[in-house]
């Protein structure tokens, strides 16, 4: 049964925004059902604008220039690196009102109920040091900027995020909206000033001073910092109605997330094109500074703000991901409880990261952040094929919460296409001075996207062949019959809105959700 005809249909306030649903969210990696989905799709923007456009951001977009590129080249890259790591982010997104689950969950029938533990894992690093590097960014702009001490910006920074990402989608969603209104008015009057100035010198602006190194090293720079989101976008459009479709939900995404991304990425190229030899910090507050005397902390608080959103984002889905590692070393209940413990185990883990940390620590974690991306990026492609191109969003979401269930506990497609297209990656690698032989062939350009994702996608797709599609869907439709009136029941008699079904040892309600 497909999820857009089954059970109750979904009902949108007027105001888009869910009113009359409790303070807390009662949900964390179980099914959302049709009853309670709510939102407009438009949402999406703000939620990847206000995700992107922060200060962490802006010391993407100045790597070009660091290495020798010119300021015209280097903006160039940006901004054609960040639409094509966009892409495969947004592709994420649809799955979400599609599916009705966090992301990361959705890993299960391509890896198995435990074999997607190794992905996990690797989320879990990345939303913990994620959000470390940002409570170091965020003490080192505090003290710059009011002479806070760093451990009080370490925890009140922790604390503010995981308030919001206790109350949840909702408030994620509005405060998202309120960021980017803030934001993008900054940034046009910079924009404009910026361009009215033109402080930049010829050499600055010479399409004739093209180097192929720096430009390649910005541009997929910029395509794997977007691409990284893709462990976030479902948890954050999963309410969203199935009727919304692909295509708006992924154009939504995607230009939320290319626009507020390109853009900070700018405002940290031109930073460092007029300020090639000041710090971060110092160089964004001179950039504004050429406006008039003073708008250069204004630029530098609003693009801090957003750093807030983006530590809830990782609290958030940091919290869903160990929920469902939990969930598949030993079957749980998910509740609002469970969910508040696991946001303030990852807020201790990052604040003692942050406490931990040295002055060579956001140099190590880049390059840590680095092997991250060499990580994910054979997962992002297995994941998008299976549910585009192999089931085509045909899953028994009942099944996905079964240990025992049709997509068994290690899936052999899954890991041997993640072995197969990460080992390819490891010539074209680049971590510090480490280099591959491809590496060193293409000046020192991370070109390990290319190779990764279509030899990852290539050998799932063969390792495919044999999947009876036939026998799986009409075993989805026996698997998932009726259950969206079974779990909309079996919530109401919980009483506590954990939203957890009756069947198969406390597994989340489901209901089969094909891609439009």
């Amino acid at each position: 049964m497909k999820a857009s005809q089954a059970g109750t249909p979904s009902q949108t306030p007027p105001d888009g925004g869910g009113g009359g649903r409790p303070v807390i969210e009662s949900r964390s990696i179980d099914y959302v059902p049709l009853a309670e989905r709510h939102g407009k799709v438009w949402h999406l923007f703000p939620v990847w604008f206000a995700g992107d456009a922060h200060l962490a951001t802006i010391a993407t977009g100045a790597i070009g220039v660091a290495l020798g590129g010119n300021l015209i080249w280097t903006a160039i890259a940006v901004v054609l690196g960040g639409a094509f790591g966009t892409f495969f982010m947004a592709f994420h997104s649809t799955q979400g009102p599609q599916l009705g689950l966090p992301q990361m969950v959705q890993s299960r029938p391509q890896f198995g109920y435990v074999g997607a533990l190794l992905v996990w894992v690797v989320a879990l690093t990345t939303y913990v040091g994620y959000t470390a590097f940002n409570q170091i960014l965020i003490a080192q702009t505090m003290d710059h900027l009011a002479g806070t001490p760093a451990g009080v910006s370490y925890i009140g920074y922790a604390v503010l995020a995981i308030v919001l990402a206790i109350v949840g989608y909702d408030v994620i969603h509005r405060a998202s909206r309120w960021l980017t209104f803030l934001v993008i008015a900054v940034l046009v009057v910079f924009s404009v000033g910026v361009v009215a100035a033109d402080p930049f010198s010829a050499a600055q602006l010479d399409l004739g001073g093209f180097v192929l190194a720096p430009f390649l090293v910005q541009f997929f720079t910029a395509a794997v910092y977007q691409m990284s989101w893709s462990i976030y976008v479902s948890d954050y459009s999963r309410y969203l109605p199935p009727t919304v479709g692909v295509r708006s939900s992924f154009w939504w995404t995607y230009l939320g997330a290319w626009v507020g991304g390109a853009w900070m990425m700018l405002i940290g190229t031109v930073a460092a094109g007029l300020f090639p030899k000041a710090e971060l910090v110092d160089s964004v507050i001179s950039a504004g500074d050429e406006l008039f005397p003073g708008f250069g902390v204004t630029l530098l608080l609003v693009s801090v703000l957003p750093l807030i959103s983006i530590g809830t984002l990782n609290f958030y889905g940091g919290s869903l991901t160990l929920l469902s590692s939990m969930d598949s070393v030993r079957k749980i209940r998910p509740t609002p409880a469970k969910r508040v413990g696991a946001l303030l185990v990852l807020g201790v883990l990052s604040t003692v990261i942050a406490f931990g940390s040295d002055r060579a620590f956001l140099t190590d974690f880049g390059h840590f952040l680095t092997v991250l991306g060499y990580l994910f990026t054979p997962w992002t492609a297995i994941n998008l094929v299976d549910f585009y191109v192999v089931r085509r969003g045909h899953y028994s979401i009942r099944e996905i919460f079964n240990p025992r269930g049709m997509y068994g506990r290690w899936s052999g497609r899954g890991l041997l296409a993640y072995g197969v297209g990460f080992l390819s990656m490891l010539p074209f690698a680049e971590i510090g001075d480490l280099e591959g032989p491809g590496a060193a062939w293409v000046g020192g350009a991370d070109i390990t996207m290319l190779i990764g994702l279509p030899v990852s996608a290539g050998v799932y797709l063969l390792a495919c062949r044999g999947l009876d599609l036939t026998a799986e869907r009409a075993a989805v439709a026996a698997a998932d019959a009726g259950l969206e009136e079974a779990g909309l029941e079996d919530g109401a008699a919980d009483g506590d809105g954990d939203g957890g079904g009756a069947s198969d040892g406390g597994a989340p309600v489901s209901g089969t959700a094909p891609a439009r």
